[in-house]
Protein backbone atom coordinates (compact mmCIF):
# COMPACT_ATOMS: atom_id res chain seq x y z
CA UNK A 1 0.00 0.00 0.00
CA UNK A 2 2.87 2.37 0.59
CA UNK A 3 5.07 1.76 -2.53
CA UNK A 4 1.83 2.24 -4.14
CA UNK A 5 1.10 5.53 -3.05
CA UNK A 6 4.57 6.70 -3.31
CA UNK A 7 4.52 5.35 -7.12
CA UNK A 8 1.21 7.64 -7.63
CA UNK A 9 3.39 10.76 -6.31
CA UNK A 10 6.58 9.75 -8.26
CA UNK A 11 3.85 9.99 -11.13
CA UNK A 12 2.86 13.33 -10.43
CA UNK A 13 6.81 14.23 -9.93
CA UNK A 14 6.97 13.28 -13.82
CA UNK A 15 4.27 15.50 -15.30
CA UNK A 16 6.08 18.24 -17.03
CA UNK A 17 5.85 21.97 -15.56
CA UNK A 18 4.59 22.96 -18.42
CA UNK A 19 1.58 21.03 -19.09
CA UNK A 20 0.50 21.47 -15.66
CA UNK A 21 0.49 25.47 -16.33
CA UNK A 22 -1.30 24.09 -19.52
CA UNK A 23 -4.02 22.75 -17.84
CA UNK A 24 -4.34 25.17 -15.61
CA UNK A 25 -4.62 28.57 -18.18
CA UNK A 26 -7.58 26.26 -19.95
CA UNK A 27 -9.59 25.33 -17.14
CA UNK A 28 -9.54 28.69 -15.84
CA UNK A 29 -10.27 30.46 -19.17
CA UNK A 30 -12.94 28.30 -19.62
CA UNK A 31 -14.92 28.41 -16.20
CA UNK A 32 -15.01 31.57 -16.88
CA UNK A 33 -16.45 31.16 -20.34
CA UNK A 34 -18.58 29.23 -18.88
CA UNK A 35 -19.88 31.47 -15.88
CA UNK A 36 -20.15 34.13 -19.15
CA UNK A 37 -22.58 31.48 -20.97
CA UNK A 38 -24.71 30.88 -17.42
CA UNK A 39 -24.79 34.67 -17.26
CA UNK A 40 -26.29 35.29 -20.33
CA UNK A 41 -28.26 31.94 -20.32
CA UNK A 42 -31.52 34.10 -21.47
CA UNK A 43 -29.85 36.56 -24.40
CA UNK A 44 -29.77 36.09 -28.06
CA UNK A 45 -26.12 33.55 -28.23
CA UNK A 46 -25.88 35.72 -31.84
CA UNK A 47 -25.49 38.60 -30.17
CA UNK A 48 -23.17 37.94 -27.77
CA UNK A 49 -19.71 38.18 -27.65
CA UNK A 50 -18.67 34.38 -26.80
CA UNK A 51 -19.01 32.25 -23.74
CA UNK A 52 -17.16 29.26 -22.98
CA UNK A 53 -15.04 28.30 -25.93
CA UNK A 54 -14.39 31.83 -26.97
CA UNK A 55 -12.39 32.78 -23.55
CA UNK A 56 -11.03 29.27 -23.44
CA UNK A 57 -8.99 30.50 -26.73
CA UNK A 58 -8.37 33.52 -25.67
CA UNK A 59 -6.95 32.09 -22.86
CA UNK A 60 -4.70 29.17 -24.90
CA UNK A 61 -3.92 32.04 -27.56
CA UNK A 62 -1.75 34.21 -24.63
CA UNK A 63 -0.58 30.88 -23.35
CA UNK A 64 1.10 30.14 -26.56
CA UNK A 65 2.30 33.82 -27.35
CA UNK A 66 3.68 33.35 -23.17
CA UNK A 67 5.92 31.18 -23.98
CA UNK A 68 6.89 32.06 -27.22
CA UNK A 69 9.11 34.69 -25.33
CA UNK A 70 8.68 33.81 -21.38
CA UNK A 71 11.45 37.15 -21.02
CA UNK A 72 10.86 39.91 -22.93
CA UNK A 73 7.01 39.11 -23.47
CA UNK A 74 6.39 40.85 -26.87
CA UNK A 75 4.63 38.65 -28.32
CA UNK A 76 1.93 38.43 -25.75
CA UNK A 77 1.72 41.87 -25.23
CA UNK A 78 1.69 42.36 -29.16
CA UNK A 79 -1.21 39.68 -28.58
CA UNK A 80 -2.91 41.80 -25.61
CA UNK A 81 -3.54 44.98 -28.31
CA UNK A 82 -4.75 43.32 -30.74
CA UNK A 83 -7.10 41.87 -28.49
CA UNK A 84 -7.90 44.69 -27.26
CA UNK A 85 -8.64 46.38 -30.59
CA UNK A 86 -10.71 43.32 -32.05
CA UNK A 87 -12.97 43.78 -28.44
CA UNK A 88 -13.23 47.49 -29.28
CA UNK A 89 -14.37 46.75 -32.51
CA UNK A 90 -16.59 44.12 -31.09
CA UNK A 91 -18.09 46.34 -28.35
CA UNK A 92 -18.54 49.09 -30.69
CA UNK A 93 -20.71 46.78 -33.19
CA UNK A 94 -22.64 45.77 -30.20
CA UNK A 95 -23.21 49.60 -29.05
CA UNK A 96 -24.38 49.95 -32.83
CA UNK A 97 -26.81 46.88 -32.99
CA UNK A 98 -28.35 46.58 -29.07
CA UNK A 99 -27.86 50.19 -27.53
CA UNK A 100 -26.25 48.42 -24.58
CA UNK A 101 -22.70 49.73 -23.34
CA UNK A 102 -22.40 47.24 -20.89
CA UNK A 103 -18.07 46.46 -20.69
CA UNK A 104 -18.07 43.23 -18.31
CA UNK A 105 -17.60 40.88 -21.26
CA UNK A 106 -15.24 42.62 -22.14
CA UNK A 107 -12.97 44.02 -19.91
CA UNK A 108 -13.53 39.54 -18.71
CA UNK A 109 -11.71 39.06 -21.87
CA UNK A 110 -8.62 40.80 -21.47
CA UNK A 111 -8.28 39.61 -18.11
CA UNK A 112 -8.96 36.10 -19.00
CA UNK A 113 -5.79 36.64 -21.53
CA UNK A 114 -4.09 37.73 -18.84
CA UNK A 115 -4.29 34.27 -16.98
CA UNK A 116 -1.22 32.95 -18.50
CA UNK A 117 1.22 35.60 -17.17
CA UNK A 118 -0.21 35.06 -13.73
CA UNK A 119 0.00 31.31 -14.12
CA UNK A 120 3.97 31.52 -14.97
CA UNK A 121 4.94 34.38 -12.81
CA UNK A 122 2.99 34.51 -9.64
CA UNK A 123 2.52 31.63 -6.80
CA UNK A 124 -1.06 29.40 -6.87
CA UNK A 125 -2.77 30.84 -4.15
CA UNK A 126 -2.69 34.43 -5.83
CA UNK A 127 -3.79 32.52 -9.21
CA UNK A 128 -7.10 30.49 -7.41
CA UNK A 129 -7.37 34.43 -5.75
CA UNK A 130 -7.87 35.94 -9.12
CA UNK A 131 -10.22 33.43 -10.54
CA UNK A 132 -12.09 33.69 -7.17
CA UNK A 133 -12.12 37.20 -7.46
CA UNK A 134 -13.55 37.32 -11.21
CA UNK A 135 -16.30 34.84 -10.33
CA UNK A 136 -17.57 36.47 -7.54
CA UNK A 137 -17.52 40.06 -9.03
CA UNK A 138 -19.17 38.61 -11.89
CA UNK A 139 -22.52 36.64 -9.98
CA UNK A 140 -22.68 39.46 -7.43
CA UNK A 141 -24.06 42.04 -9.71
CA UNK A 142 -27.77 41.78 -8.65
CA UNK A 143 -26.18 41.83 -5.10
CA UNK A 144 -24.32 45.04 -6.03
CA UNK A 145 -27.47 46.86 -7.25
CA UNK A 146 -29.19 46.20 -4.10
CA UNK A 147 -26.09 47.38 -1.80
CA UNK A 148 -26.25 50.40 -3.67
CA UNK A 149 -29.26 51.24 -3.31
CA UNK A 150 -29.38 51.09 0.37
CA UNK A 151 -26.44 53.02 0.99
CA UNK A 152 -26.16 56.18 1.13
CA UNK A 153 -24.30 59.31 0.45
CA UNK A 154 -23.18 59.37 3.82
CA UNK A 155 -22.21 55.70 3.61
CA UNK A 156 -19.16 56.21 1.93
CA UNK A 157 -18.25 59.22 4.17
CA UNK A 158 -18.28 56.98 6.73
CA UNK A 159 -16.03 54.53 5.13
CA UNK A 160 -13.48 57.30 3.87
CA UNK A 161 -13.53 58.57 7.50
CA UNK A 162 -12.75 54.77 8.60
CA UNK A 163 -9.92 54.87 6.22
CA UNK A 164 -8.77 58.08 7.44
CA UNK A 165 -8.48 57.08 10.60
CA UNK A 166 -6.92 53.76 10.47
CA UNK A 167 -5.00 54.02 6.95
CA UNK A 168 -3.48 57.67 7.46
CA UNK A 169 -3.70 59.68 10.88
CA UNK A 170 -2.68 56.34 12.73
CA UNK A 171 0.81 55.55 11.06
CA UNK A 172 1.64 59.37 11.38
CA UNK A 173 0.62 59.54 15.41
CA UNK A 174 4.36 59.19 17.64
CA UNK A 175 4.59 56.51 20.33
CA UNK A 176 5.98 58.32 22.74
CA UNK A 177 3.98 59.76 25.65
CA UNK A 178 2.04 62.96 25.67
CA UNK A 179 3.77 63.70 28.44
CA UNK A 180 5.04 63.29 32.15
CA UNK A 181 1.95 63.69 33.71
CA UNK A 182 -0.09 62.19 30.90
CA UNK A 183 1.14 58.18 30.30
CA UNK A 184 -1.04 57.79 27.07
CA UNK A 185 0.86 58.34 23.67
CA UNK A 186 -1.11 59.53 20.83
CA UNK A 187 -0.15 56.22 18.70
CA UNK A 188 -2.19 53.97 21.68
CA UNK A 189 -4.75 56.44 22.23
CA UNK A 190 -5.67 56.55 18.23
CA UNK A 191 -5.38 52.37 17.97
CA UNK A 192 -7.82 52.00 20.67
CA UNK A 193 -10.46 54.59 18.97
CA UNK A 194 -9.61 52.48 15.48
CA UNK A 195 -9.81 49.11 16.78
CA UNK A 196 -13.15 49.79 19.25
CA UNK A 197 -14.80 52.07 16.04
CA UNK A 198 -14.00 49.26 14.07
CA UNK A 199 -16.11 46.13 15.95
CA UNK A 200 -18.85 48.25 16.42
CA UNK A 201 -18.79 49.61 12.68
CA UNK A 202 -19.09 46.05 12.01
CA UNK A 203 -21.84 45.30 13.59
CA UNK A 204 -23.74 48.72 12.58
CA UNK A 205 -22.92 47.50 8.39
CA UNK A 206 -23.86 43.43 9.77
CA UNK A 207 -26.94 45.20 10.69
CA UNK A 208 -27.66 48.23 8.16
CA UNK A 209 -26.78 46.10 4.71
CA UNK A 210 -26.96 42.17 5.70
CA UNK A 211 -29.31 41.87 8.07
CA UNK A 212 -31.44 44.58 7.83
CA UNK A 213 -34.89 43.24 8.51
CA UNK A 214 -33.47 40.85 11.54
CA UNK A 215 -35.36 39.69 14.16
CA UNK A 216 -34.97 40.43 17.89
CA UNK A 217 -32.41 37.34 18.69
CA UNK A 218 -29.85 38.83 15.71
CA UNK A 219 -30.82 42.58 16.88
CA UNK A 220 -29.57 41.42 20.21
CA UNK A 221 -26.76 39.53 18.57
CA UNK A 222 -25.31 42.07 16.67
CA UNK A 223 -26.01 44.90 19.08
CA UNK A 224 -23.64 43.31 21.57
CA UNK A 225 -20.98 43.93 19.50
CA UNK A 226 -21.86 47.00 18.69
CA UNK A 227 -22.74 47.47 22.46
CA UNK A 228 -24.29 45.91 25.07
CA UNK A 229 -25.48 48.65 27.14
CA UNK A 230 -27.20 50.32 24.41
CA UNK A 231 -28.39 47.44 23.39
CA UNK A 232 -29.88 46.44 26.56
CA UNK A 233 -31.46 50.21 27.37
CA UNK A 234 -33.17 50.28 23.47
CA UNK A 235 -34.83 46.52 23.81
CA UNK A 236 -35.87 47.60 27.36
CA UNK A 237 -37.65 50.38 26.31
CA UNK A 238 -39.13 49.21 22.59
CA UNK A 239 -40.35 46.24 24.77
CA UNK A 240 -42.33 48.70 26.95
CA UNK A 241 -43.79 50.65 24.12
CA UNK A 242 -45.53 46.63 22.80
CA UNK A 243 -42.30 46.94 20.14
CA UNK A 244 -41.02 43.58 21.32
CA UNK A 245 -42.25 40.50 23.21
CA UNK A 246 -41.32 38.13 26.27
CA UNK A 247 -37.91 37.10 24.13
CA UNK A 248 -36.67 40.53 24.93
CA UNK A 249 -35.58 39.30 27.96
CA UNK A 250 -33.33 36.14 25.79
CA UNK A 251 -32.11 39.12 23.15
CA UNK A 252 -31.03 41.26 26.12
CA UNK A 253 -28.60 38.21 27.89
CA UNK A 254 -27.06 37.32 24.16
CA UNK A 255 -26.11 40.65 23.69
CA UNK A 256 -24.23 40.78 27.62
CA UNK A 257 -22.90 37.06 26.02
CA UNK A 258 -21.63 38.90 23.29
CA UNK A 259 -19.65 41.80 25.16
CA UNK A 260 -17.55 39.24 26.99
CA UNK A 261 -16.60 37.71 23.33
CA UNK A 262 -16.05 41.11 22.24
CA UNK A 263 -13.56 42.64 24.91
CA UNK A 264 -12.00 39.14 24.81
CA UNK A 265 -11.26 39.95 21.20
CA UNK A 266 -9.85 43.43 22.54
CA UNK A 267 -8.02 41.80 24.89
CA UNK A 268 -6.39 39.07 22.04
CA UNK A 269 -5.50 42.49 19.96
CA UNK A 270 -3.87 44.09 22.96
CA UNK A 271 -2.56 42.27 25.25
CA UNK A 272 -2.36 38.45 24.60
CA UNK A 273 -1.18 36.93 28.05
CA UNK A 274 -4.55 38.84 29.58
CA UNK A 275 -6.31 37.30 26.99
CA UNK A 276 -5.26 33.92 27.72
CA UNK A 277 -6.52 34.21 31.41
CA UNK A 278 -9.04 35.56 30.46
CA UNK A 279 -10.53 33.11 27.96
CA UNK A 280 -11.81 30.49 30.28
CA UNK A 281 -13.97 32.95 32.91
CA UNK A 282 -15.21 34.95 29.80
CA UNK A 283 -16.21 31.71 27.65
CA UNK A 284 -17.84 30.61 30.61
CA UNK A 285 -19.79 33.60 31.02
CA UNK A 286 -20.90 33.58 27.62
CA UNK A 287 -22.10 30.48 27.85
CA UNK A 288 -24.28 31.51 31.23
CA UNK A 289 -25.90 33.84 29.06
CA UNK A 290 -26.19 31.46 26.43
CA UNK A 291 -28.26 28.99 28.89
CA UNK A 292 -30.05 31.91 30.16
CA UNK A 293 -30.40 33.15 26.76
CA UNK A 294 -31.88 29.60 25.25
CA UNK A 295 -34.22 29.28 28.88
CA UNK A 296 -35.93 32.49 27.88
CA UNK A 297 -36.33 31.43 24.40
CA UNK A 298 -38.06 28.78 24.91
CA UNK A 299 -40.03 28.93 27.90
CA UNK A 300 -42.09 32.20 25.41
CA UNK A 301 -41.86 30.84 22.44
CA UNK A 302 -45.40 31.45 21.29
CA UNK A 303 -45.52 34.96 22.71
CA UNK A 304 -42.75 36.37 21.03
CA UNK A 305 -42.49 39.57 18.70
CA UNK A 306 -39.34 38.93 16.37
CA UNK A 307 -40.00 40.42 13.63
CA UNK A 308 -39.04 44.82 13.93
CA UNK A 309 -36.64 46.78 11.97
CA UNK A 310 -36.84 49.29 15.04
CA UNK A 311 -34.66 47.31 17.45
CA UNK A 312 -31.35 48.67 16.03
CA UNK A 313 -28.91 50.08 18.57
CA UNK A 314 -27.02 51.07 15.52
CA UNK A 315 -29.26 52.78 13.89
CA UNK A 316 -29.02 56.23 15.14
CA UNK A 317 -25.79 56.41 15.56
CA UNK A 318 -22.91 55.88 13.51
CA UNK A 319 -20.09 54.66 15.73
CA UNK A 320 -17.28 56.75 13.59
CA UNK A 321 -19.06 60.18 14.44
CA UNK A 322 -16.33 62.71 15.66
CA UNK A 323 -18.35 63.38 18.55
CA UNK A 324 -18.23 59.78 19.46
CA UNK A 325 -14.37 59.19 18.65
CA UNK A 326 -13.54 62.59 20.83
CA UNK A 327 -15.63 61.80 23.94
CA UNK A 328 -13.43 58.13 23.72
CA UNK A 329 -10.19 59.65 23.17
CA UNK A 330 -11.23 62.28 26.22
CA UNK A 331 -12.74 58.90 28.70
CA UNK A 332 -9.19 57.09 27.43
CA UNK A 333 -7.05 59.80 29.19
CA UNK A 334 -8.79 60.39 32.16
CA UNK A 335 -9.11 56.88 32.71
CA UNK A 336 -5.50 56.70 32.47
CA UNK A 337 -5.11 59.82 34.52
CA UNK A 338 -6.81 57.84 36.88
CA UNK A 339 -5.29 54.60 36.54
CA UNK A 340 -2.17 55.89 37.24
CA UNK A 341 -2.77 57.84 40.28
CA UNK A 342 -4.93 54.82 41.79
CA UNK A 343 -1.54 52.16 41.08
CA UNK A 344 0.77 54.78 42.68
CA UNK A 345 -1.38 55.47 45.70
CA UNK A 346 -2.76 52.36 46.13
CA UNK A 347 -0.95 50.24 44.59
CA UNK A 348 -2.76 46.88 42.46
CA UNK A 349 -5.03 46.63 44.63
CA UNK A 350 -6.52 49.67 44.08
CA UNK A 351 -6.92 49.21 40.23
CA UNK A 352 -9.38 46.05 40.53
CA UNK A 353 -11.54 48.42 43.50
CA UNK A 354 -11.39 51.07 40.74
CA UNK A 355 -13.07 48.40 37.97
CA UNK A 356 -15.68 48.49 40.33
CA UNK A 357 -16.42 52.29 40.24
CA UNK A 358 -15.33 52.30 35.84
CA UNK A 359 -18.28 49.21 35.41
CA UNK A 360 -20.90 52.16 35.92
CA UNK A 361 -19.68 54.01 32.94
CA UNK A 362 -18.68 53.24 29.31
CA UNK A 363 -15.69 50.46 30.25
CA UNK A 364 -14.16 50.11 26.76
CA UNK A 365 -11.35 53.27 27.21
CA UNK A 366 -10.70 51.89 30.88
CA UNK A 367 -10.53 48.26 29.71
CA UNK A 368 -8.26 49.31 26.51
CA UNK A 369 -6.10 51.58 29.00
CA UNK A 370 -5.37 48.31 31.25
CA UNK A 371 -4.75 46.12 28.10
CA UNK A 372 -2.02 48.69 26.44
CA UNK A 373 -0.59 48.94 30.30
CA UNK A 374 3.87 47.74 29.90
CA UNK A 375 4.87 46.38 33.37
CA UNK A 376 3.38 49.00 35.56
CA UNK A 377 0.17 46.06 36.57
CA UNK A 378 0.49 42.34 36.43
CA UNK A 379 -1.88 40.45 34.08
CA UNK A 380 -3.52 38.72 36.96
CA UNK A 381 -4.28 41.90 38.31
CA UNK A 382 -5.44 42.86 35.05
CA UNK A 383 -7.30 40.00 33.97
CA UNK A 384 -9.38 40.95 37.95
CA UNK A 385 -9.81 44.36 36.88
CA UNK A 386 -11.17 43.82 33.67
CA UNK A 387 -13.74 40.74 34.94
CA UNK A 388 -14.75 43.54 37.90
CA UNK A 389 -15.60 45.48 35.67
CA UNK A 390 -17.72 43.43 33.45
CA UNK A 391 -19.76 42.28 37.20
CA UNK A 392 -20.15 46.09 37.57
CA UNK A 393 -21.31 47.33 34.39
CA UNK A 394 -24.04 44.02 34.59
CA UNK A 395 -25.46 45.66 37.76
CA UNK A 396 -26.03 49.08 36.08
CA UNK A 397 -27.36 47.16 32.56
CA UNK A 398 -29.97 45.36 35.45
CA UNK A 399 -30.98 48.46 36.55
CA UNK A 400 -31.53 50.18 33.16
CA UNK A 401 -33.38 47.09 31.85
CA UNK A 402 -35.60 46.31 35.56
CA UNK A 403 -36.58 49.73 35.48
CA UNK A 404 -36.93 50.48 31.44
CA UNK A 405 -39.08 47.68 30.86
CA UNK A 406 -42.63 46.41 31.41
CA UNK A 407 -44.03 44.69 34.76
CA UNK A 408 -43.94 41.52 33.10
CA UNK A 409 -40.18 41.13 32.54
CA UNK A 410 -38.74 42.69 35.71
CA UNK A 411 -38.64 39.38 37.35
CA UNK A 412 -37.21 37.71 35.01
CA UNK A 413 -34.52 40.15 33.66
CA UNK A 414 -33.44 40.57 37.63
CA UNK A 415 -32.95 36.89 38.16
CA UNK A 416 -31.50 36.36 34.74
CA UNK A 417 -29.14 39.37 35.74
CA UNK A 418 -28.99 38.26 39.12
CA UNK A 419 -27.00 34.62 38.05
CA UNK A 420 -24.96 36.37 35.72
CA UNK A 421 -23.65 38.96 38.10
CA UNK A 422 -23.12 36.14 40.73
CA UNK A 423 -21.27 33.88 38.19
CA UNK A 424 -19.33 36.99 37.33
CA UNK A 425 -18.49 37.84 40.90
CA UNK A 426 -17.29 33.70 41.79
CA UNK A 427 -14.65 33.63 38.69
CA UNK A 428 -13.67 37.04 40.27
CA UNK A 429 -12.80 35.53 43.71
CA UNK A 430 -11.82 32.18 41.95
CA UNK A 431 -9.40 34.37 39.85
CA UNK A 432 -8.14 36.45 42.97
CA UNK A 433 -7.72 33.43 45.02
CA UNK A 434 -5.45 31.92 42.13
Amino acid sequence: MLDNGLNDMEIFNHIPDEFTKFILVLIFSLLIGLEQRRHHINENEAQLFGTDRTFAFIGLLAYVLFIADPVNYIPFLIGFVLTGLLLGVQYNHKISQNGKYGLTSTILALLTYCIPIMVFTQPVWLVLSFIVALLLLTELKNDFIKLSKKASEEEFITLAKFITFAGIILPLLPEANISEQIPVSPYHLWLAIVVVSGISYSSYLLKKFIYPDSGIMLTGLLGGIYSSTATTVILARKEKQGLAGFQTVSAIMIANGMMYLRILFLAFIFNRSVAQILAIPFAFMFLVSLILSKLHSAKNQNRLSDDNPELNPASNKNPLEFRTAAIFGVLFVIFALITDFVLKTYGSAGITSLAFVVGVTDIDPFLLNLLQQKAEIGTTIIALAILNATNSNNVLKMIYAVSLSSKNLRKPLFISFSILILSGIVLSIILYLL
